[in-house]
């Protein structure tokens, strides 16, 4: 089914004129593409389309959630049509748009459009407290696990070793374990600090700092500073003190965020219906996830770093005063 008859879009004679007709159908359904189901992205896009869902009768629309891959799945998604929406991350946003990276092949998707800006993914470097490790600068001659080859830590690690002019050799043992081993291996004493990537607050980190005594590093500096300049998929995130057991003091640090997004083929009306609720419901939207607890207007509002605004969202946004 195409987007045109997907959304009741038709054409009729007036005047001797071709002019658009939108025809109203009874409910107009949307899908969210998400992640796994084990993740945030699902339970993000899950508590969004309960909001859609809630306001079904004045939105004419009804919203339904997918568990997928990711990012990449999501984006090839919105290029084929099957999906209208999706939770994306930054970089793999302002690669799918432009071409490159990993859609080079398939060629840039211009018709990429922002809707809001969600919660960040920032890199985060927990170290045992034994480890006298506070400043990112500290990791050098220690045991480090950078996460999975492919993962979204690895590399956020390795991006920030090449900045930094460091190497694999920089540390006294590298490790490649995934999330869950990296807590064992820090709380046995067998790593010294671990990288992760994810929406804050984390079970897994929430699980590292209680089972063990450790804190989190501050990533911060000159090379941050130029990183978040020169590309715009990237952005500071400062995690509140308290959020973690043996957090002290605000950790600031770097990386990237989780987007709604759609495209040009989706109707500006369907896009303002869904950016106005969720702009209105904030403060319910704030309480169905962890992850969505830090969010801000004004943050949200700033999708268009890496890709153009939906005019929908556009508007509602300015209606909002964004």
């Amino acid at each position: 089914m195409t987007l045109k008859k997907r959304w009741g879009i038709g054409m009729v004679m007036l005047l001797g004129s071709v002019l658009p007709l939108t025809v109203q159908a009874e409910l107009r359904s949307m899908v969210i593409g998400t992640g796994g189901v084990t993740g945030v992205y699902f339970p993000a896009g899950g508590a969004i389309c309960r909001l859609i869902n809630e306001a079904q009768t004045s939105l004419n629309l009804r919203c339904l959630v997918e568990s997928t891959s990711g990012s990449v799945e999501n984006l090839e998604a919105l290029r084929s049509g099957d999906r209208e929406f999706g939770v994306v991350q930054s970089d793999w946003l302002y690669h799918a748009y432009r071409g490159t990276s990993k859609f080079a092949d398939v060629g840039a998707h211009p018709e990429l459009r922002a809707v809001l800006q969600l919660h960040a993914e920032p890199l985060t470097l927990v170290a045992r407290a034994d480890a006298d490790i506070e400043e990112v600068e500290d990791l050098a001659g220690n045991r480090v696990s950078l996460g999975e080859l492919g993962s979204g830590q690895r590399g956020l690690m390795e991006t920030l070793m090449r900045g930094l002019g460091w190497s694999q050799s920089t540390f006294a043992q590298v490790s490649e374990l995934p999330p869950r081993e990296q807590v064992q291996a820090l709380c046995e004493g067998q790593v010294d600090a671990a990288a992760f990537a994810t929406g804050h607050p984390n079970g897994l980190l929430k699980e590292v700092t209680t089972r063990c005594d450790s804190v989190l590093v501050q990533v911060t500096g000159p090379v941050v500073d130029r990183f978040v300049e020169d590309f715009p998929f990237y952005r500071k995130t400062t995690l509140p003190e308290g959020m973690y057991r043996g957090t002290s003091r605000p950790i600031e640090t770097f990386g990237v965020g989780a987007l709604l997004v759609t495209t040009t083929q989706v109707p500006e009306d369907v896009v303002y219906g869904v950016t106005q609720t969720v702009l209105k419901q904030l403060a319910d939207l704030q309480q169905m996830h962890p992850a969505f607890s830090q969010l801000r207007p004004e943050e949200m509002a700033d999708a268009g770093r890496v890709v153009p605004i939906h005019a929908g969202a556009e508007r509602s946004l300015k209606e909002a005063g964004l």
